[in-house]
């Protein structure tokens, strides 16, 4: 028989932790301050679709603010 706790796991999409959660991880995860309880805690408890979905769009913020930010600095004169 199988332990009730591990039944929850066995399906990794069925977890229950809000997308909210899972912004706030990832958001942490780029600036790489998790510390290992929280880490396991998110493993346990965060949606692996959604980490990877989060994941996804905090790369594009990053590279868009960094573009924006590059033909800002072109177009202002300052780069010269």
């Amino acid at each position: 028989m199988s332990r009730p706790d591990r039944a929850e796991n066995s399906n990794p999409a069925a977890r229950k932790g809000s997308f909210l959660q899972t912004i706030q991880a990832v958001g942490w995860s780029f600036f790489g301050v998790r510390r290992s309880a929280d880490y396991a805690q998110d493993v346990a408890k965060l949606n692996p679709v959604h980490v990877i979905i989060a994941g996804i769009v905090g790369a594009a913020i990053f590279v868009a603010t960094l573009v924006l930010l590059v033909r800002w600095v072109v177009g202002s004169g300052v780069a010269n």
